[in-house]
């Protein structure tokens, strides 16, 4: 009896449908985590690369369980053992019906306590939450191709793979423009749990479609019966399984590398996750359901020419427009990407050896993601690894162009044009090489200069912190850099060293309402409350008898205001009391009790990004349950190159019934900053003794109402300058 055809099979469209749900689900539920764990680990940028290396692991198991399933099981037993697992994950999702918010949205008693490791707590709760039926559902793009293959001899399973990436970027896309801004993330977590029900009964009868299908004949389970000759080809080479797993390794760590630089410089939030993940998928999708679209001649030289932007971008730094910076970067991530996944695709192996192709594409893609997530961390003391993978990649790119001509270069019609094409080779392999040497030596030389002259030098979690000196109007003074911004700085002058400087003077939104409160001109004490330690300037408006409170995530900025010899001393001498609360400031203030602040000041910044988690609706609710009375004042921080917050906060003035106002400091010296800050309160008689000394900045003009972000809802781009 002839095999069934695929394009005539209703079997055929159950493989295809259970592939795209499988993998829009496999992304969506990424971000879905992402997005709640964020604000427990202070919204830092290392929140969403820890994640991936979690799903980028789960999805190298999955495929290493798919490729024992798949080549060494009896068609019957491949059904057996993968209905057990989808079954196993079925029920534990329906066990968690009962315990949990939704079945993957673990409740707030699972959030991290003080001293855990981020990391590792990280790693921990995702494991816990969504570890078995993610390994289920990482398992079906390469173990479902492989059925397929059985199912249809003859039939090319790696239209299937394309179909995967695109059900991947279907799910990214609907993240950001469907359930994030329709739903809440627990709602999310219920419809995710359904669409996971969904994609169990078509994997399900997948499964029973295969276990139908004859034992194959040869020592490859996987290869069906009456395969073509194709399949029958020896093994792949070590050479070639090894050139797999490093364009794949590559590519990912350009993805995460690249967006942890674009978190890092604008804002940690699930579209800016998005947008490099899309390219990603996307170069997967052209390249292996449109094989031609790769080729080397338009590729490599884009790839080239992108590598040498964003080499003048890395070294412009904040200096470049934001614009710029997004198109260079994503411009290099997708050219690369459709270079290392275009070589990819010239190598594939026939469908007999295909699980073990995918196997090693998503090795290499976990080793991207261990490379970037543990070991750059902890071997390099910056951001080094966007550097060295771009290097990397453009020479290899370089050095497969050259060794092996494309098949429309091969076996030109006469000696004379041979002749020409070696030559033209040879030029472009000196000019080619010359551009990599080059960029090589600019990207070195530029963090040779990043860290000509620091004092200190640390790379945590949170980010990479320096400590250096400079001198102003003959004076030396220590400052502090998180990423690339300035956080503030100290003189070592015994007159200037106690003066607030930097984005904290007198003239200051958060300086005016310290020196003005009531309770100071009454000569009462003050209870302040400070969101980010930075280098702990604010603590020189404090006056004996006031009570200081830090909210600091970063142990390794704190170091640097502690011990006998600290690089800063506004902390050491500060007259009043001071306490420094270690962990993310929602959750500390959550879990104690009501402080009775007068002034509560958020400035917590990752280089010049806001975490987005504290200018919430919720959070600004919490703060206001924090606050003394009527005359309590917030004081938010919004001075930022990229992105326009006034609009953010007045929405949150606007949906809590607030009194809102913004100062800007336009003094601009070798004390101060200009500054941009907002206050808000419940009375607007909380602002008069600050309006006597300073104009407040016009409201800007705005149709309809402010912007309203909240925990589950945050836009970026309606704040973007």
């Amino acid at each position: 009896m002839a095999p069934p055809s695929p394009t005539r099979s209703p079997a055929a469209l159950v493989f295809a449908a259970t592939i795209g749900v499988g993998a829009c689900l496999l992304f969506q539920v990424q971000f879905i985590l992402g997005k709640q764990v964020l604000p427990w680990f202070g919204g830092a940028p290392a929140v969403w690369t820890t994640c991936m290396l979690f799903f980028q692991v789960l999805l190298l198991l999955g495929y290493g369980y798919a490729h024992l399933v798949g080549s060494r099981s009896s068609p019957v037993a491949q059904r057996n053992i993968h209905l057990a697992a989808l079954g196993l994950a079925t029920a534990l999702l329906l066990v968690r019906v009962l315990l949990w918010p939704s079945p993957i949205t673990p409740s707030d008693a699972w959030k991290p306590a003080e001293g855990d490791i981020p990391s590792l707590a990280i790693l921990g709760l995702l494991l816990f939450t969504i570890g078995l039926p993610f390994l289920v559902l990482s398992s079906t793009g390469p173990l479902l191709q492989s059925w397929y293959a059985r199912c249809f001899p003859g039939a090319s399973p790696y239209r299937l793979y394309a179909l995967s990436n695109l059900g991947s970027l279907l799910g990214l896309l609907s993240y950001p423009f469907g359930l994030e801004p329709l739903l809440s993330v627990t709602e999310q977590g219920w419809v995710w749990s359904a669409g996971f029900l969904v994609f169990a009964v078509g994997c399900a009868s997948t499964a029973m479609l295969v276990g139908r299908t004859a034992p194959s004949s040869t020592s490859d389970a996987s290869s069906p019966a009456g395969a073509p000759a194709r399949e029958q080809e020896a093994p792949p080479t070590a050479r070639t399984r090894l050139l797999w797993l490093v364009l794949a390794m590559l590519a990912s760590v350009l993805l995460l590398a690249i967006t942890s630089q674009i978190s890092l410089e604008v804002a940690v939030i699930p579209f800016l996750w998005m947008l490099p993940l899309a390219l990603y998928l996307l170069s997967f999708v052209l390249c292996f359901e449109y094989e031609r679209a790769y080729r080397r001649g338009i590729w490599v030289p884009l790839l080239l020419v992108s590598a040498g932007c964003t080499t003048v971008v890395i070294h412009l730094g904040v200096g470049a427009p934001m614009l710029v910076q997004l198109c260079t970067y994503l411009s290099t991530l997708f050219f690369a990407c459709m270079v290392c996944h275009g070589e990819l695709v010239r190598r594939k192996p026939a469908p007999a050896h295909l699980t073990g192709f995918y196997l090693l594409v998503s090795a290499g893609g976990a080793a991207g993601g261990v490379f970037t997530g543990i070991v750059a961390p902890a071997a390099f003391p910056d951001l080094w690894e966007l550097p060295l993978a771009l290097v990397a990649v453009s020479a290899l790119a370089l050095a497969l162009a050259l060794a092996q001509p494309s098949p429309s270069q091969a076996g030109p019609s006469s000696p004379a044009l041979a002749k020409r094409l070696r030559r033209a080779r040879q030029v472009a392999a000196g000019l080619g090489t010359v551009f990599v040497l080059a960029m090589a030596i600019a990207l070195a030389q530029h963090a040779h200069e990043q860290f000509d002259d620091n004092l200190h030098v640390s790379r945590g979690f949170f980010g990479v912190l320096r400590v250096d000196q400079d001198w102003k109007d003959e004076n030396r003074r220590t400052r502090l850099r998180h990423g690339r911004i300035i956080h503030g700085f100290q003189y070592e002058d015994p007159e200037l060293s106690r003066q607030p400087t930097s984005y904290y003077g007198p003239g200051s939104g958060v300086g005016l309402a310290i020196t003005t409160h009531p309770r100071r001109t009454a000569k009462q004490p003050l209870r302040m409350g400070f969101v980010g330690l930075g280098t702990g300037t604010l603590a020189s408006y404090a006056v004996a008898g006031d009570q200081v409170r830090y909210y600091e995530i970063d142990p390794d900025v704190l170091a640097l205001s502690s011990g006998p010899t600290p690089f800063f001393t506004y902390l050491r001498d500060c007259p009043g009391t001071v306490e420094v609360e270690l962990g993310d400031a929602r959750i500390t203030l959550e879990r104690e009790p009501d402080q009775g602040l007068d002034v509560l000041a958020l400035d917590a910044f990752s280089s010049d990004a806001i975490p987005a988690h504290l200018l919430t609706v919720e959070a600004m609710q919490l703060y206001l349950r924090h606050l003394r009375d009527d005359g309590s004042v917030i004081a938010v921080h919004i001075s930022n190159r990229y992105l326009d917050l006034d609009p953010v906060v007045r929405g949150l003035a606007e949906t809590l019934d607030l009194a809102v106002i913004r100062i800007d400091d336009g003094q601009d010296d070798a004390l101060v900053y200009t500054s941009e800050w907002m206050l808000l309160a419940r009375d607007v008689a909380a602002f008069e003794p600050i309006v006597a000394l300073a104009d407040p900045t016009e409201v800007p003009e705005h149709e309809g109402p402010w912007p309203r972000w909240t925990d589950a809802y945050s836009n970026l781009v309606e704040v973007l300058e």
